[in-house]
Order: structure tokens, then C-alpha cells, then sequence
């Protein structure tokens, strides 16, 4: 029962973390500007942390190169199931304008699974807000089948 209850509360109101891989800092300024504000994304129930074990929403930023493949991949790692991932700008899908970069390994998606992309360079923050809105619902998915594979492990505990 408490375990649906806090499953409940982390579909309404995910806490997200960002990370910047190493980029420009255009998507990161898109990203906090969603925080403002004139766009508000708080008012889809998140909240900005920066302790990844407190997330439920990892925005990446970014392009990877292997100097920081192993931190995404770590805090990736800390993050508790169920967790979304949402790569935003040209840099985080694909490498952007780096990609032929001699260290750089390309998007997001090389080093974890990645849930919702957004385009753009910079993704503009109305785009940034929809791929939120759109990673809450793949949350809410993921959070569903997570409860519903809880429920049949413990109805075979109790058998």
C-alpha cells in the first residue's frame, strides 16, 4: 500500500536533474529558462534537484566524449527506477556540430537508453517543455509496469 502511494506521488510531481555533457550552454540556458517564470515548467508538478538518487527525470545536455561518458553512465546508474531520460538539442541527439570531434563518442544515446528526444540548436524551450510533458507520460508507463511486476512477485512470494 505505502509503496502505491509513493509511486502515485512520483507520477504527479517527477524531480528532474540535468546534466550538461559539454556543450555551448545554449540547451542549458533553454533548460533553465523552462524554470522561469515565463514558462514555468514547475507547474507540471516538477521540481529541479541535483542529487540524482532524489530524480525521476534525467535531462541530458550535450555532446559525450569520453572524458564524460563514464560520469553520464554513473549518474545514470544512481538514478532509482522507473527513470526517463530526455536527450535535448542537436549535441545530446547526435554529437551536433562535435560529432566528427576525434573525442567525441556522439549523442546520448552511445552510453544509456534514452527515452524522448528533443531537436534543436538550441532546442527552443516550448520544445524542451514538450519533451517533459512527453517523458512524464513514458514515466507514468514505466511506473505502471514497475507496480504491476511488484504486484506478481509478491503474489508468487505469498503462494
Amino acid at each position: 500500500m505505502f509503496k502505491k502511494i509513493i509511486t502515485k506521488a512520483r507520477t504527479l510531481s517527477p524531480w528532474v536533474l540535468h546534466f550538461d555533457c559539454g556543450s555551448c550552454n545554449g540547451c542549458d540556458i533553454e533548460v533553465l529558462a523552462c524554470l522561469t517564470p515565463v514558462y514555468d515548467v514547475e507547474r507540471f508538478g516538477m521540481i529541479n534537484v541535483g542529487n540524482p538518487m532524489h530524480a525521476d527525470v534525467f535531462l541530458v545536455t550535450g555532446t559525450v566524449n569520453h572524458r564524460n561518458k563514464k560520469v553520464l553512465r554513473n549518474l545514470y546508474d544512481q538514478i532509482p527506477d522507473p527513470k526517463v531520460v530526455v536527450a535535448i538539442g542537436a549535441c545530446g541527439l547526435t554529437g551536433g556540430i562535435f560529432r566528427e570531434a576525434y573525442n567525441v563518442v556522439g549523442g546520448v544515446d552511445k552510453v544509456i537508453p534514452v527515452d524522448v528526444y528533443v531537436p534543436g540548436c538550441p532546442a527552443k524551450p516550448e520544445a524542451i517543455i514538450d519533451g517533459v510533458v512527453l517523458s512524464l507520460e513514458k514515466f507514468k508507463e514505466k511506473a505502471k509496469i514497475a507496480e504491476s511486476l511488484r504486484t506478481e512477485s509478491s503474489v508468487e512470494e505469498e503462494s
